[in-house]
């Protein structure tokens, strides 16, 4: 994880108000995100994406490590620290109540969520933060912003970087950055998955590869274990999302 070295020591009640410059424009951004891919830190192209849209703060979070406890779910972030660790929580409990479907139509889309009122922040910043998602490879990541309280963020720079983080990410974000889940699907799990989306049932299957129905269904519920998907039009939305079918 790497976090700037002043969040450690900067208390929100004590915190000074930052001055924020213009905005800067589609091509000072580009010329930026060039940088990164040619060498400069990642933190670097996230700072220039938040500067593009007008916000104050970014925090780069991958959602498959989000339910796992302490803070390795941060890749990159300048959020005061007391912050980030209590959004842990925060967003294991938004990703534990979004459907696999909700999760590939907010590809993208920027949401905006309101922080609870006993967290401290910085003066001037907005206790709304906003979230844009996106992949890299069969990775979900959020790029999450805090704002000032004056500020509206264009929806449009709100999209633009949301591609654009996925750029940056896939230049910096290291190779050992775990694929999907620790458990692949099995070629016979795979088979089962693609006749679904087909939409077969489980007597169809077993008939098709020449098993009994009982053993489909464990396939079935393995593969719903493995994507922590709960139904099987779930299971399938994710099949489609990650490219597995």
């Amino acid at each position: 994880m790497e976090m700037s070295r002043s969040d450690a020591v900067w208390s929100s009640e004590t915190a000074a108000p930052r001055v924020y410059g213009r905005k800067i424009s589609r091509e000072q951004l580009i010329r930026r995100l060039g940088e990164v891919a040619s060498g400069a830190g990642l933190g670097n192209g996230l700072a220039a994406l938040t500067e593009y849209v007008g916000a104050t703060h970014y925090l780069l979070a991958r959602h498959d490590v989000s339910q796992d406890g302490g803070l390795d779910f941060v890749v990159c972030s300048d959020w005061p620290f007391d912050i980030v660790r209590r959004l842990s929580g925060i967003i294991a409990g938004l990703h534990a109540k979004i459907t696999e479907l909700e999760k590939c139509l907010a590809q993208l889309q920027p949401a905006f969520h309101t922080m609870p009122d006993d967290i401290g922040l910085p003066r001037g910043v907005s206790r709304s933060y906003c979230a844009v998602t996106f992949s890299v490879g069969r990775t979900r990541f959020s790029l999450m912003l805090l704002f000032p309280e004056d500020v509206i963020l264009s929806q449009e720079s709100l999209r633009d970087i949301a591609v654009l983080a996925g750029y940056v990410a896939s230049h910096k974000i290291k190779a050992d950055v775990r694929h999907d889940r620790e458990c692949e699907l099995t070629e016979r799990e795979l088979e089962c998955l693609f006749w679904i989306a087909e939409g077969k049932t489980s007597d169809e299957i077993a008939v098709i590869l020449g098993i009994s129905r009982n053993t489909i269904n464990n396939y079935i519920t393995s593969v719903m274990r493995k994507t922590a998907t709960r139904t099987r039009s779930e299971a399938i939305a994710h099949a489609v999302r990650n490219n597995l079918v």
